[in-house]
């Protein structure tokens, strides 16, 4: 795909996950806000940083060497955003629900940029990092009794953590599904870095 169509992909994803009324129902429920709007925010990253120059790439590159940088600042935006204090002023705070678009945008960029020199170890750890982050704030959300948002009811909060807890699994049994396709898992590391 040319980066042009990238950049429409990226504008489309955004336009997706921010336009007026599509915010507004998706921010209305927990699970929309977090397991849809926020892929819909990383993808439409990570389709902008296909677009940009080759030169600008290699740049940024030689600040992430092996994508370590990269996968770290999409970990600890991942974990900002499952915060529910931060949930709750991303709704209330035009300027807080900016940030939360600007850098989960950042977030995707960076995974794009950083998955490939990362190599297989680094991202079979940055996914069991990530699902293990996942899963544990998945269960807190659907073992506590009380609200942990004041934007959403307890029942949109055992959804929102079923959810993450999927993701938490789906997610590092596709990386799994992959690496075997690649004959990765039989002991062929000629891929691995």
């Amino acid at each position: 795909m040319s980066p042009r169509r990238f950049g429409f992909l990226g504008a489309a994803l955004l336009a997706a996950g921010t336009a007026p009324w599509l915010r507004t129902w998706l921010e209305a429920d927990m699970a929309r806000h977090m397991l849809v709007q926020f892929p819909l925010l990383i993808l439409a990253g990570a389709a902008f940083a296909s677009s940009v120059p080759p030169r600008m790439r290699m740049a940024i590159a030689a600040i992430n060497a092996h994508g370590l940088a990269g996968l770290l600042f999409c970990l600890l935006v991942s974990a900002f955003w499952m915060i529910p204090r931060a949930l709750d002023l991303a709704l209330l705070s035009p300027p807080v629900e900016l940030a939360k678009i600007s850098t989960l945008l950042a977030a995707g960029a960076a995974l794009q940029g950083s998955w490939r020199p990362a190599g297989v170890i680094v991202q079979t750890f940055f996914i069991g990092n990530w699902a293990w982050m996942s899963a544990v704030v998945g269960l807190l959300y659907q073992d506590l009794s009380t609200r942990l948002c004041n934007g959403y009811l307890l029942d949109q909060q055992v959804v929102a953590g079923r959810g993450l807890v999927a993701l938490a699994i789906l997610i590092p049994t596709a990386l799994v599904v992959v690496l075997a396709k690649r004959g990765m898992l039989l002991g062929n590391t000629s891929e691995v870095r």
